[in-house]
Order: structure tokens, then C-alpha cells, then sequence
């Protein structure tokens, strides 16, 4: 929706944003998550081994360690994989294009290159509810 969670830009909802940012913020979130739940388990486990509770601050000091040693390409979704399941969002109609366009870093170098399509959420998919949206391929067939 472009409420800017886990930390990507807000997105203007009548522009959108181009597949490839939305699948780098969605993985960032991804790391994020892993590196958060990385973080409290240690956290516990030292606390454990301490016989104390552990610190909030405690496990943000280990969260901010652990988020820069996971490597980009270790958590899940690959690039491919997403193009896959945005084209699946695009079959239900929940994201369409915008009719925002920009030059992509690839026409820098072959001008007939494709541009970035910005895509944005449609009313159907606005509507789609958490459990749509958690599993779209049960939406699709039902």
C-alpha cells in the first residue's frame, strides 16, 4: 500500500514503484526479519547461559551485528521466483501498471532497452484480504 514497512520509502499510490525496487525492499524486509529473530535467539540463549533475562538493547546490538554478516543472496526469494509471483498478482488484477515510466541503467548502455514500469495496487487488490494475499496462489485457483 506504500505505508513504508520494514523500513522501505513510502510510495506514492497513484505512481507505484518499479518490480525490481519492490522486490529489493521486500527481501530487505526479509533479511531484516531474519536477522531480528537470528538476534532474540541468541539474546535468549545468553541469557539462559547467564541465568539472567536479557536486554532489549542487548538484542538490538545483536540484531544490528547479525544484519550486516547475511549475505543478500542467502534469504530466500530469488529474483526469478518474484518475477513469477508478480505476474501471478498481475493475472488476479491486484497490481497494474501505472503509466509511469523511466529510463532503466540498461538503455544507459542499449537505448532501445526496456524502461522501468512503475506499478501500482488496484482497487481488487486493495480488497484482497490478509489471507489472499498471504497465499495468492489459493486465490487464483478459487
Amino acid at each position: 500500500m506504500g505505508n513504508a514497512p520494514f523500513g522501505s520509502p513510502v510510495i506514492n499510490p497513484t505512481i507505484g514503484a518499479p518490480q525490481a525496487d519492490i522486490f529489493h525492499f521486500y527481501k530487505m524486509a526479509l533479511i531484516g526479519e531474519w536477522a531480528m529473530d537470528r538476534a532474540v535467539r541468541l539474546a535468549e540463549k545468553l541469557a539462559r547461559k547467564q541465568g539472567k533475562p536479557f536486554s532489549p538493547d542487548q538484542a538490538d546490538e545483536l540484531f544490528k551485528k547479525n544484519i550486516s554478516t547475511i549475505p543478500y543472496k542467502t534469504t530466500a526469494c530469488r529474483y526469478h521466483s518474484f518475477v513469477v509471483y508478480f505476474s501471478m498478482l498481475r493475472r488476479l488484477r491486484w497490481v497494474e501498471p501505472s503509466g509511469y515510466k523511466e529510463p532503466s541503467a540498461f538503455q544507459d548502455n542499449f537505448v532501445k532497452g526496456p524502461p522501468r514500469i512503475y506499478y501500482r495496487l488496484t482497487r481488487v487488490g486493495l480488497g484482497a484480504g490478509d489471507s489472499a494475499w498471504a497465499n495468492p496462489q489459493r486465490a487464483e485457483r478459487g
